[in-house]
């Protein structure tokens, strides 16, 4: 299954209600077997996750995500945001650096997650990640936050 078979332990589980695992796991089921998402599900998707829904399924239609990978192992998704400016979200840990994610998830206990994170797990649930290796330099420099110019 999809979910077992994510790399290095990626999982939601300690951060999303059962109802957002099954629903990924019904969406990932749809997509295989159809190539396509019912209605039923997209109306579930904007029951669970509220306005991000539809925001993240923006991102997804763009092909806005971006998994990292390196070497060593470590993994990473870029996201694309709306506005043009790049956010490296970590799903292991359930975090992304966006306004979004510390004000809404984080300070006012709003919703589970960002559009950008949602965006992620759809990705790999539809099966449209684009994928991109980087070295462990590079990926050192992306878990760490900082810049280079």
């Amino acid at each position: 299954m999809f979910w077992s078979a994510m790399a290095l332990g990626e999982t939601r589980a300690s951060f999303l209600p059962e109802v957002a695992e099954q629903l990924f796991r019904d969406i990932q089921k749809s997509q295989e077997e159809t190539s396509q998402i019912p209605d039923d599900l997209l109306i579930a998707l904007k029951f669970v996750f509220g306005p991000c829904a539809l925001q993240a399924l923006d991102l997804v239609d763009q092909r806005s995500v971006t998994r990292l990978s390196s070497p060593s192992g470590r993994k990473a998704f870029q996201v694309m945001g709306g506005s043009g400016r790049l956010y490296t979200c970590f799903v292991s840990c359930h975090y992304c650096p966006c306004p979004a994610f510390a004000y809404t998830v984080l300070r006012r206990n709003e919703g589970p997650l960002c559009k950008h994170i949602l965006a992620v797990y759809l990705c790999q649930a539809i099966g449209v990640t684009q994928q991109e290796s980087v070295s462990d330099e590079q990926m050192s420099t992306l878990l760490s936050g900082t810049t280079v110019s």
